[in-house]
C-alpha cells in the first residue's frame, strides 16, 4: 500500500496548481476544460488540439473564444487539458468553446461580458427529438391507408 501513496504524492508534485475549470455542453457531448496562466499547449483527450481537429475552419473555431477577449495567439498566454466525450466531432468542438468560453469568464468580468455579447456563454439547448411510439421515427408516421 504504502507505493500507492508515492505514486498519489507524484501525480500532485507534476500538476500544475493555478488553473480554472469550466464544463461546456452540446447536444450529448460534454467537456470538461482546465486551463493554465501559462505558456504550453492546448490538449484533447491526450492529443494535441490541432491534431484532434486537423480542419482549418474548426482551428479558426475554437480559437475565437481567445479572439473575442483579444488574445490572437493563446498558446503564448495559456495552456490546456480538455476532457471530452459522447456525440460527433462537431459536436465536441461546440462543447468545447462552451468550455473555454466558461473559464475565460470565470477569470475576468471583462471577459465575461465580450463573451456574453458574442454569445458564447449561452448552450445551446438543441437537442435530438425522441421517438415516439407507433412512429418509424421521431415524426415519421406510418402510411395512412384509406381502405
Amino acid at each position: 500500500m504504502p507505493r500507492v501513496k508515492k505514486e498519489v504524492e507524484q501525480v500532485k508534485e507534476t500538476t500544475p496548481k493555478d488553473f480554472v475549470s469550466g464544463t461546456g455542453r452540446r447536444k450529448t457531448s460534454v467537456a470538461r476544460v482546465f486551463l493554465y496562466k501559462d505558456k504550453g499547449d492546448f490538449t484533447v483527450n491526450g492529443i494535441s488540439i490541432n491534431d484532434y481537429f486537423p480542419n482549418e475552419k474548426e482551428k479558426i473555431k475554437w480559437m475565437r473564444p481567445f479572439h473575442v477577449i483579444g488574445v490572437s495567439h493563446p498558446n503564448s498566454q495559456f495552456s490546456a487539458t480538455i476532457k471530452v466525450y459522447g456525440s460527433g466531432r462537431s459536436s465536441q468542438l461546440n462543447a468545447i468553446i462552451h468550455g473555454l468560453s466558461r473559464t475565460l469568464s470565470k477569470i475576468s468580468e471583462e471577459y465575461s461580458q465580450t463573451l456574453r455579447k458574442q454569445g458564447l456563454l449561452t448552450r445551446d439547448p438543441r437537442m435530438v427529438e425522441r421517438k415516439k411510439y407507433w412512429f418509424r421515427k421521431a415524426r415519421k408516421t406510418p402510411q395512412y391507408s384509406k381502405r
